[in-house]
């Protein structure tokens, strides 16, 4: 498969990986290590059928998923790996776990895999989420960082994600999340090694530590038709912790779910990522769908997102969405428009396991500067 011509950005290793801990956990736009937890009260995974009913092929509710990834850009290139898994309810209180591998591979002689675990258990008091993921990374910049000056380079990541979450009142969680990740990066001619050296992006090591708050009155977490989503949390970043520079990392998330019409839902998302003495791989980056994760960065960002899902039989479903996100900080502002990225698109869905609710997911997004892609993944991307 040929390369895109202007060639993938610097932050191919996060963008994969970010794909990667998201079709396995099916969840959205937010790495693993902020993946979302479950909701309360859950229907049980293999919960028998009356007679007179048609809930689903046996395959329907085996507990295996088995799922293809896709996506294509004419800025990301082509990616193409899979999603399996394997579902288990430990008990009836609790919500639907998830254990999965994930593998990509893209046209550029990438490969990034990860094996991840999504689980509620104890009557849905306790949820961990845990994920390992490596990868060998190769890019081919025609613009690097808006320099103007073409860059190839060749990396190896290495990473380690965890969260833990506490029911301590109704629907409210707190807990704790930490993150390791080994980076290594290299120019493959003396000249590309100069330019890393002075966009100031290098080889290293990050390792992280943070509280989380959350709040999840959703009625289905995979495939949600109604409440609320509220996530606050931070990561730490120190050489205590193995890493090499010391920066902070801040994360507010709010989502809320609308029912309309014949089972219909409208999702809304607004996402503010933060950040405090960052390198410039580890910027707020703009997090919409159409843009590479990593391209657009800053020293803040905020993102509004709305989504209409439109039920169009049984097992089918449509999207439609549009957002607009802000980088700012350092003298940039929202008030001009280089630092606003807005973005529209539609897709449509069919629904893998009725009885948890996973979808397989198509879409089509565009933004602007040429930014857009088509992308096929498990779960809705919010």
């Amino acid at each position: 498969m040929p390369l895109p011509a202007s060639g993938w950005r610097r932050t191919e290793a996060r963008h994969m990986l970010a794909r990667a801990c998201l079709a396995a956990a099916l969840a959205a736009g937010v790495p693993a290590a902020f993946a979302q937890a479950e909701p309360p009260k859950p229907q049980p995974v293999e919960a028998p059928a009356p007679a007179t009913e048609d809930k689903g092929s046996a395959m329907d509710k085996s507990p295996w998923l088995l799922a293809p990834v896709f996506s294509s850009s004419p800025k990301l290139g082509t990616s193409l790996g899979a999603t399996a898994g394997y579902i288990h309810q430990f008990d009836p209180q609790s919500r639907p776990s998830i254990i999965a591998l994930n593998a990509q591979y893209s046209s550029t002689d990438s490969i990034v895999a990860g094996l991840f675990g999504r689980t509620s258990f104890d009557e849905d008091h306790q949820r961990l989420n845990l994920g390992v993921s490596a990868g060998r990374i190769r890019n081919d910049y025609s613009d690097y960082l808006g320099t103007g000056v073409p860059l190839r380079n060749q990396a190896e990541l290495r990473s380690f994600i965890g969260r833990y979450l506490y029911r301590v009142y109704g629907n409210w969680f707190i807990g704790l999340q930490g993150i390791y990740q080994n980076f290594n990066i290299a120019g493959e001619t003396a000249f590309d090694d100069q330019i890393l050296d002075i966009v100031g992006v290098a080889p290293y090591k990050s390792g992280g530590i943070g509280a989380v708050a959350y709040f999840d009155s959703r009625d289905n977490d995979f495939k949600p038709s109604q409440g609320w989503t509220i996530s606050l949390n931070n990561l730490a970043y120190r050489e205590a912790l193995g890493g090499e520079q010391d920066f902070d990392v801040y994360r507010a998330d709010f989502r809320h779910y609308m029912p309309f019409g014949d089972g219909n839902v409208f999702a809304f998302r607004q996402l503010n990522h933060l950040t405090q003495d960052a390198p410039t791989q580890n910027l707020s980056p703009v997090q919409l769908r159409g843009y590479k994760t990593g391209q657009y960065t800053g020293l803040y960002m905020s993102q509004i997102e709305g989504e209409a899902r439109i039920k169009l039989a049984e097992r089918w479903t449509s999207t439609v969405f549009a957002g607009l996100a802000c980088t700012y900080g350092k003298g940039k502002n929202c008030t001009e428009s280089e630092n606003l990225f807005p973005n529209v698109g539609a897709g449509v869905q069919y629904i893998l396991k009725p009885e948890v609710g996973i979808v397989l997911n198509l879409e089509y997004a565009q933004g602007k500067a040429g930014n857009s892609g088509v992308i096929l993944k498990t779960g809705y991307t919010f």
